[in-house]
């Protein structure tokens, strides 16, 4: 059975559940427990995560993001992660990947656009640094065999209506855009057929939709 594993912020908390549901018993899904947040967390935290999800050495696709944290505009002015850091962390998440998960194709999943007129207080996110962030992204990782998966182009363009707050996408519908997107890049990279998701049952008795 194959083995997929599943690292990123709460926007990939956001859509794993359905990505477990769709393989479940068909591909043997991972993710750890943490929110991933920001590019030197997840450094930081990878091999610690490895042991923690139990999940050997043999896995076959890693699909993975950073970068809506890294961009946050914090109360100093500056943002969270200079861009180029950013850049050189990421390039070393994909080696320690490489050397713990040695055999697995790598998938990165570029940051979501935001409702950035809807950010209050001293913490905000611009679509304009959420695209550098993302431009930085792409020159880095392609050049080393990395896919793109590109959910902000998915998103950037979609009715509020998708969004549960100015970050999150935990409605039905917004749920399913980016689940179903994830699914068919699994499908695709390991030829293993998922089963349709019924969000239909799942958001059913569903009223109060808040952000992670």
């Amino acid at each position: 059975m194959k083995k997929i594993v599943l690292l990123g912020d709460s926007i990939r908390q956001g859509y794993e559940k359905y990505v477990k549901l769709a393989f479940e018993g068909r591909a043997q899904i991972y993710s750890p427990q943490d929110c991933c947040r920001f590019s030197s967390y997840l450094l930081r935290c990878l091999t610690q995560w490895k042991v923690e999800m139990d999940c050997g050495s043999d896995v076959d696709l890693v699909h993975w993001n950073a970068g809506l944290w890294d961009c946050l505009l914090m109360p100093d002015g500056e943002r969270h992660t200079d861009i180029e850091v950013y850049g050189k962390y990421l390039r070393r998440v994909h080696a320690v990947l490489k050397r713990i998960f040695p055999d697995a194709q790598q998938v990165f999943a570029t940051s979501t656009a935001v409702l950035e007129d809807r950010y209050v207080g001293y913490y905000k996110r611009f679509n304009r640094d959420i695209e550098a962030y993302n431009d930085m992204a792409i020159k880095v990782l392609e050049p080393l065999g990395v896919q793109i998966n590109d959910l902000h182009n998915l998103t950037k363009s979609i009715p509020e209506e998708y969004y549960s707050d100015m970050t999150h996408f935990n409605t039905k519908e917004g749920a399913q855009l980016l689940a179903d997107q994830v699914i068919s890049c699994v499908e695709k990279n390991l030829g293993v057929q998922g089963v349709p998701v019924d969000y239909d049952k799942l958001f059913a008795k569903q009223t109060d939709i808040v952000g992670l």
